[in-house]
């Protein structure tokens, strides 16, 4: 059952039971309705509570029914929620751990609320693109105030139930209960207190105004418009609060459903909705069930304390698992830790870590000079030169003196995972988690399925993930694997709009206003010129009839690698990233194309937009193909998670979805006539041939 029902001494409790969050799906909904009704039938009961089994009263709509009937048939939210209003008996929410959405606009319609303390409340629509749907943002300004509500709703961000019933003049809470275990036996006093209450008090008949009206609301809208850009969700949530307090109840709802209705249909809030389903997809695996025992993992080694040695350490030492950190110099020991250091201290100078908890992760780490010192750890990651003779060393030390059962893991970007497990006795016990740079900070993290990695071994390190706040994607072994080898791709194609006439800081203006963080060139200038060199380079040779443009090999031998040099693309001032257009490389693109004959042509900043997201497509339906990637969306978490692509747009896969998978093969189609372009490379990957064909989409 869904919904529980029971009867204690004359008080009816309706028990949420819908794992893990309850949330609000059609046979809840319908349990819930049905339970009051026989509620107020039964004349032995005089009050009914209303709360949620295990560890939430309700984390709101039920994710399983996202975007089917189902989520609308009724008794639909907002009829369970009428009908919890016109209940002839007193109902009472006794709301614990997670209250957040649905859940807490069925609690708004209650006629009292107990709330236990250490709860999360909020309403977290806007992360979804959308505004609550059922009344949160009529209820919630009157029975929390204007202002403290419009911030709830606009932010999404869960706030403490004991911080709210703080809060002067606050409604939203009618009792705490002195504790989470108490809150049963004390909502089952409370409900007998308020048995005999008539008339039951109603969220809807509160007043609900702001004293500065209009000129707070403008405000308001400014400050929310300023932050929110690409995102229409959180400037509607002032429109709609503000009609909480111009209207009647039954027309700001009727104002709150236009708006809910309208942004549903929008592309930024599919897209929103798109990466909500995605995060939750990533972390299942088809042929690894998700009951796989895992392996315990109390304590991690990391061979290297470079930047990514550094980085990678910090996140293990953030969740509290102990790491040892392995270098052949004491000095670069020295040096990686320096580094480290200094970056807890930078966010405890911005007040984003407090003083004892940046020592007590210190205290968790240390460090050897010796392989044999790490032969106890769990889990060990080398972060060392990506090189694979650099690597077969490492991993044939490591097979030397790690436990059995111990996971062994390279940080490569680009290597052959299997050629890496051939180095050792153990290659079932050998994976690829490739994070991304700053590794402390960016959430990806690709974690490479070698031929013979065992099923323990990924279901362990999904979980660690997940622990170490990541957001884990699976790859099978290629060169590149799926973010690297698209993004070579992207590079291709940048470096061809330069030949043909752009410059770097056309191409890259272009794309950061379709929604990019920063273009292909400002993001090699960061990366380091000389590490794409260094990979062409090897394609050169690897793959002879691959076409390349040689703008970037010519840059890299004016020794502009970027940054780290003050001279790449652009021009950098010390201590400063911003990115400063350069005559010279001007001028050397000039005298390239002129070397080729090339006349140059003005190229629009649609078909630059589309030439590099359409090439990541491309590349994208090979991969899928190949069962590289197993879904579409784990690409576009790639993307979306380490890549700066515009979170609004939901990924590269769901992008060209919106677009029309017939329109972007037509494109392609327009691209591959380009004599200057890779012709063979426009050719649309089979999978997108038959689905923009039969009308489907990626996802």
């Amino acid at each position: 059952m869904s919904a529980q029902y029971q009867v204690h001494g004359g008080i009816a409790v309706i028990t949420l039971n819908n794992p893990p969050v309850n949330g609000l799906g059609y046979a809840t909904r319908l349990g819930l309705t049905d339970g009051l009704t026989k509620a107020n039938a039964d004349a032995a009961v005089k009050a009914i509570i209303i709360t949620g089994a295990g560890k939430a009263f309700s984390g709101g709509a039920d994710i399983k029914e996202f975007g089917s009937p189902k989520a609308v048939q009724e008794p639909n939210l907002l009829s369970v929620i009428l009908a919890v209003e016109n209940s002839a008996k007193p109902v009472i929410a006794a709301v614990h751990s997670v209250c957040m959405g649905g859940g807490l606009e069925l609690a708004l319609g209650c006629h009292y609320r107990i709330a236990a303390p250490g709860c999360n409340v909020a309403l977290p629509e806007v992360k979804l693109g959308l505004i609550p749907g059922a009344g949160g943002t009529q209820r919630l300004p009157r029975a929390l105030g204007v202002e403290p509500a419009l911030n709830m709703i606009v932010s999404g961000e869960p706030v403490k139930s004991e911080l709210l019933a703080m809060l002067p003049g606050q409604k939203l809470f009618d009792k705490m209960a002195s504790s989470a275990e108490a809150l049963a036996d004390e909502a089952l006093t409370f409900a007998g207190e308020v048995a005999e209450a008539r008339p039951l008090p109603l969220v809807r008949k509160l007043p609900c105004q702001h004293p500065l009206g209009d000129a707070y609301f403008q405000f308001a809208r400014n400050m929310v418009l300023g932050l929110s850009k690409n995102f229409p969700a959180p400037g509607q949530c002032v429109d709609a609060v503000e009609a909480a307090t111009k209207q009647k109840f039954d027309d700001g709802m009727a104002v709150e459903r236009e708006i809910f209705i309208n942004l549903m249909l929008t592309s930024e809030s599919k897209a929103l909705r798109h990466l909500f389903m995605a995060e939750r997809a990533a972390s299942k695996i088809p042929d690894v069930p998700a009951d796989t025992p895992q392996r315990a993992i109390n304590s991690v080694a990391v061979i290297g304390a470079g930047t990514m040695g550094g980085g990678i350490s910090m996140n293990f030492l953030n969740a509290g698992i102990p790491v040892k950190m392995l270098e052949m110099k004491p000095e670069a020991l020295d040096r990686g830790i320096a580094t480290m250091r200094k970056n807890y201290e930078s966010q405890v100078k911005k007040g984003k870590l407090k003083q004892d908890k940046y020592k007590q992760r210190m205290s968790l780490l240390s460090t050897t000079l010796s392989y044999d010192d790490l032969k106890d750890a769990d889990l060990v990651i080398e972060a060392v030169f990506e090189e694979i003779g650099v690597k077969e060393a490492v991993f044939k030390e490591l097979d030397r003196v790690m436990k059995p059962g111990a996971i062994l893991a390279s940080n490569t970007s680009t290597l052959d995972v299997n050629k890496i497990a051939s180095f050792t006795q153990r290659p079932q016990d050998v994976v690829g988690l490739h994070f991304f740079s700053p590794a402390n900070v960016m959430k990806l993290l690709e974690v490479v399925r070698g031929d013979k990695t065992a099923k323990d071994v990924l279901a362990t390190v999904m979980g660690l993930a997940k622990k170490i706040k990541k957001t884990a994607v699976v790859s099978g072994v290629c060169d590149g694997f799926i973010g690297n080898r698209m993004i070579e791709q992207y590079g291709r194609q940048g470096g061809f709009l330069l030949d043909e006439g752009c410059t770097p800081q056309q191409v890259d203006q272009a794309i950061e206003k379709f929604g990019f963080a920063m273009g292909p060139f400002r993001m090699g200038d960061l990366a380091g010129n000389d590490i794409g060199w260094a990979i062409r380079k090897r394609r050169y040779s690897e793959k002879p009839d691959m076409k390349y443009s040689r703008t970037a090999d010519l840059l890299c031998e004016k020794g502009r690698f970027g940054q780290k040099t003050g001279a790449g693309w652009y021009d950098y001032v010390p201590g400063k990233r911003d990115a400063i257009p350069n005559a010279e490389v001007v001028q050397m693109l000039e005298a390239h194309r002129t070397s080729l004959g090339i006349t140059p042509r003005k190229i629009s900043d649609e078909e630059i937009v589309q030439r590099l997201v359409y090439a990541l497509v491309n590349e994208a339906a090979h991969i899928l193909e190949e069962g590289i990637a197993t879904k579409a969306s784990d690409i576009d978490m790639v993307y979306l998670m380490g890549y700066g692509f515009p979170i609004y747009r939901g990924g590269p896969m769901n992008y060209a979805d919106q677009v029309g998978l017939f329109n972007v093969v037509q494109a392609m189609n327009r691209f591959a006539q380009n004599p200057l372009d890779d012709a063979q490379f426009w050719q649309p990957a089979p999978l997108l041939a038959r689905l923009a064909a039969e009308g489907k989409t990626f996802n």
